[in-house]
């Protein structure tokens, strides 16, 4: 403690001073002892008394454990050994006492050291000690070791400013204060770029200018701090402006700031531009509204969806239709419940989920059951979805009833079996009739006895007819697959209808009609196929001379009205019923016929007509009056603008020229027929079996022509055909098929092998005689 006796001392900055009695002699005996207890027990504060020196003078606990020296250490040192160097180096512990003199107190912080050179900050009271008569007896001073405190303030500066940095550099988000009434306080650079105000354009504004006037005059801006006072936070979107007064979707959260004690102080704004999120969204919404309208809308089609054990997920209009089961009834269900019982196989539909899962997709067909218990032929696609990370979320499952096309495709398939048995067969007909033509031909040059001419004539008729019905079975499965096809040119009807007319002449004589040709007075020129409309005239006058008793009558009429060329070819035979009118154009379908069927026929030859007239522009119609009072077909033809082409010079005025011919066709007596009857008519013949022969002979022969079959052993003819134009001097030899086959396949197939023409056994004589003309 402080000497009691009296001493001069001088204060820094003051006059000098009478040290008045020690302090503990103005406390008194029991109060010295009662404030060293109160002294000694405070550990949280050094409390210390200085002379007016500045030396120290007492030392509690609080001192010794806040500085580091015990009482014997430091007292009678003066207290600027508490104080850094820089402090010492400006008088800064003397300035202290001097100021606490003259304000009565000074009060200050800053860098304190301690014993081991360790710093520490403190929070230090010098207050001076003043004697009755006014006499300075020195100091007292309570420090405060604050270091913790300002460590913890430091962080709390340091986290501010980070933050205002922070915020500052956000560019993404508005990040801006309000006072309670709203108006702005604060502006982030992100709040410049979003809407496009600067910080002294919109500081101290309100903040509805970011509203659209129609959510202003609602008074939404209000609302929304109301709500986020209510709450203490209000999340919203919706539209909002920017300075040049673009729209942009805002994602907005306000926040109430509060003091400690509760009482609000203003709000935060947190806003997000998420226009180009809002779009995606818009657009993700429309494909997704889109994609379930289609779903819904497709009402063919069974469309759902499996999660990845096969449970059915979805259901949409096309399933409850195609399957029958209301959604209520199979939602959640495994899928196996639409296989038939007899399809039902133990991790069947495990095998095809995989299998799907594994190649993306599957596509089978099956037989499927309805709710009904019936069964359907379903055509099943299985799409696996995944995920980004390739994980399968389950199945796309459409099923198609395919009932009514397998249905079809089985008729298909069953006529197209049909066609190319009818090809077959009329293939293996005609290779036996053309050596019976042919020896027909021959006949007719030596017979001279009326019974063998009547044996003659009557074999060639048959043999005719025989050939009439093979060309009517290529020609129904040409009607049945569409394949018939024109070559028009223009054409004069009256021509037409006399030659064809005069083809069926021996037809109807013999059954003794009477045939009346009435053609127009003027030329009625037509655009069509020659070959298929004179088959159009045939086929009429034929039918007409059948379905007549012997002796009857028929008249062929010609005409034009208006712009249309008509043919009306009318018999006065058993007529037609109602019935047999509306049907007389389809396949197969005859009159009544005897059961000896003694005039033979398909049934298909109005069917021909009706195609080959649609496809020419017109139209055929039957009329009758009733059973036994005839029948009346009427054809119309459009009329052509163009003049016709002249006719072709009649066959028989031709007069053929000997030439070299070389015949190859395994069929012997095809060939040796062939050949003998070329032979009469001043041929020079040879005889190739296959064509090997042929090529070995045709380089010594030269042949003029070669009159070949399509269906040779070894090597076909096409690719005969190629090679014999691939031997010197017989680049330019007549190629002519004569053959079984005589679809347009086959005649298609004959050009390209450069073959010049393509006839179909029996060949007429007079035919092929033209063409070796």
């Amino acid at each position: 403690m402080m000497d009691s006796s009296k001493s001069s001392i001088r204060v820094p900055g003051t006059a000098p001073l009478e040290i008045a009695p020690t302090i503990s002699n103005l406390l008194g005996n029991g109060g010295n002892e009662l404030f060293r207890r109160l002294v000694d027990s405070v550990r949280d504060y050094a409390i210390f008394l200085l002379t007016p020196q500045g030396t120290v003078a007492s030392w509690n606990p609080g001192a010794e454990r806040i500085k580091g020296y015990t009482a014997q250490e430091i007292i009678g040192q003066h207290f600027s050994v508490f104080y850094p160097q820089e402090a010492i180096d400006r008088g800064w512990p003397d300035e202290e006492l001097r100021q606490s003199v003259t304000f009565g107190r000074l009060e200050d912080e800053g860098w304190r050291l301690r014993k081991d050179g360790s710093r520490f900050w403190a929070n230090v009271v010098i207050s001076p000690l003043v004697g009755a008569n006014g006499e300075l007896l020195g100091f007292s001073k309570v420090t405060r070791d604050l270091t913790e405190r300002r460590e913890a303030e430091q962080r709390v500066r340091e986290s501010e400013r980070s933050l205002r940095l922070l915020v500052e550099s956000v560019q993404d988000y508005a990040i801006f204060t309000l006072d309670c009434d709203g108006v702005i306080r604060s502006w982030n650079t992100g709040a410049q770029r979003i809407k496009g105000y600067e910080a002294s354009e919109a500081i101290g504004k309100h903040f509805s200018m970011l509203y659209e006037p129609s959510r202003i005059v609602e008074g939404w801006p209000q609302e929304e701090l109301r709500l986020a006072q209510q709450h203490g936070r209000l999340e919203d979107e919706g539209w909002r402006l920017r300075k040049n007064g673009s729209r942009f979707w805002a994602n907005v959260v306000i926040t109430a700031i509060r003091d400690e004690h509760g009482s609000l102080v203003g709000f935060s704004k947190v806003t997000r531009d998420l226009t180009e999120r809002r779009q995606y969204e818009e657009q993700l919404r429309e494909r997704e509204e889109n994609l379930r309208l289609l779903v819904e809308g497709v009402k063919d089609h069974a469309m759902f969806l499996l999660d990845p054990q096969g449970n059915i997920q979805t259901w949409n209009p096309g399933a409850q239709r195609v399957l029958g089961y209301e959604a209520n009834q199979v939602l959640g269900r495994d899928v196996a419940m639409f296989y038939p019982e007899d399809e039902q196989h133990p991790g069947r539909v495990a095998a095809e989920l995989a299998h799907a899962k594994a190649a993306g997709y599957l596509l089978v067909e099956s037989w499927r059951q309805r709710a009904d218990g019936s069964r359907f032929w379903a055509e099943i696609a299985t799409t696996a979805l995944f995920n980004e990370q390739g994980i399968c979320r389950g199945f796309v499952r459409i099923v198609r009833d395919m009932t009514e096309g397998r249905r079809v495709e089985t008729l298909e398939l069953e006529g197209k079996r049909v066609a190319e048995f009818i090809a077959m067969l009329s293939h293996e007909l005609r290779n036996p009739l053309a050596p019976i033509r042919n020896a027909v031909s021959i006949l007719k040059r030596f017979v001279d006895k009326p019974e063998a001419v009547w044996c003659v004539e009557l074999v060639g008729r048959q043999v005719g007819h025989l050939g009439r019905l093979v060309d009517d079975l290529l020609d129904f499965t040409r009607v049945t697959r569409g394949k018939i096809q024109i070559d028009p040119v223009v054409l004069e009807l009256n021509t037409l209808v006399r030659m064809a007319v005069e083809s069926t002449k021996a037809t109807v004589m013999a059954h003794g009609h009477s045939l009346n040709l009435h053609l127009a007075r003027c030329p009625v020129p037509i655009k069509g196929d020659t070959t298929r409309l004179t088959q159009v005239v045939v086929n009429l006058m034929t039918n007409a001379a059948k379905y007549t008793p012997q002796g009857g009558r028929i008249d062929v009429h010609v005409g034009s009205d208006g712009n249309v060329a008509t043919l009306r070819v009318v018999d006065n035979g058993i007529g037609m019923t109602e019935s047999l009118l509306q049907r007389a154009f389809e396949p197969f379908v005859q009159g009544v016929r005897g059961l000896d069927r003694a005039e033979g026929g398909l049934g298909i030859g109005l069917a021909l007509v009706k195609t080959i007239v649609g496809l020419h522009g017109g139209s055929v119609s039957a009329a009758s009056a009733g059973p036994g009072m005839g029948t009346t077909f009427t054809v119309t033809l459009p009329l052509s603008d163009s003049d016709p082409e002249p006719a072709v010079a009649d066959v028989q005025t031709l007069v053929p020229a000997a030439r070299r011919v070389l015949v190859v066709d395994d069929n012997k007596d095809a060939a040796e027929s062939m050949a003998l009857l070329l032979r009469m008519s001043g041929h020079e013949v040879s005889i190739a079996r296959d064509g090997a022969e042929a090529l070995t002979l045709a380089p010594s022969l030269k042949p003029e022509s070669v009159l070949l079959d399509i269906g040779l052993p070894g090597m076909d003819g096409y690719e005969l055909a190629r090679r014999l134009r691939g031997l010197p001097g017989l680049e330019q030899v007549q190629v002519v098929a004569v053959t079984g086959y005589g679809q347009d396949t086959d005649r298609q197939a004959a050009v390209a092998a450069g073959i010049h023409l393509h006839l179909t056994k029996p060949v007429d004589p007079q035919e092929l005689a033209r063409l070796l003309a």
